[in-house]
């Protein structure tokens, strides 16, 4: 296992990487703020990280931050899958450079004529938050998944647009 700050990578028993998470950093059981999300990932701008399964670099945009935290996936989510988006933040070029399963989309909506021209890519990507018990302590993970959805634009690059879909894996509680 691979140890980067918060975040290592890590491997089930089938060979998948799973982004480990070692942290919460956006609590709470009723209500996720948002805003702090978005402030949160306003670092990554600018950045860019390279996809180990296909080689596609991928930049991240000044319209990321505000899509991950104001998205109608966003705003539909609530509970354990809203804290698990909230800190996939946490991770996000850990996510893309470990994302696998790249498919496309042409682009359909006239709004994104420009900032999508060239269509879209889905890649898909796993990720692992710590379950504490009462005195701190970490008990398990919890894996979930989540979908990286990319924008190809008119200047031939790929932008990170959000990460939707998260979903709870309902397998066994991952043990680093």
């Amino acid at each position: 296992m691979e140890r980067k700050a918060d975040v290592s990578i890590a491997e089930d028993s089938l060979g998948r990487k799973i982004v480990v998470i070692h942290e919460i950093r956006f609590k709470g059981k009723r209500k996720i703020d948002w805003n702090n999300v978005e402030q949160y990932l306003k670092q990554y701008i600018g950045k860019s990280r390279e996809n180990a399964d296909t080689g596609d670099l991928i930049y991240i945009g000044r319209d990321f931050p505000n899509e991950y935290s104001g998205s109608q996936d966003t705003a539909r989510l609530k509970g354990a899958l809203a804290k698990a988006k909230a800190n996939a933040a946490l991770a996000v070029e850990w996510l893309i450079e470990n994302a696998a399963g790249k498919r496309y989309k042409e682009n359909l909506a006239e709004k994104h004529a420009v900032n999508a021209r060239y269509g879209w890519y889905r890649f898909h990507s796993r990720f692992a938050l710590p379950v504490f018990m009462e005195n701190g302590d970490i008990e398990r993970y919890n894996i979930f998944c989540i979908e990286i959805l990319i924008r190809h634009a008119a200047d031939g690059k790929m932008y990170l647009y959000d990460m939707v879909n998260v979903k709870k894996e309902t397998s066994t509680p991952f043990q680093p």
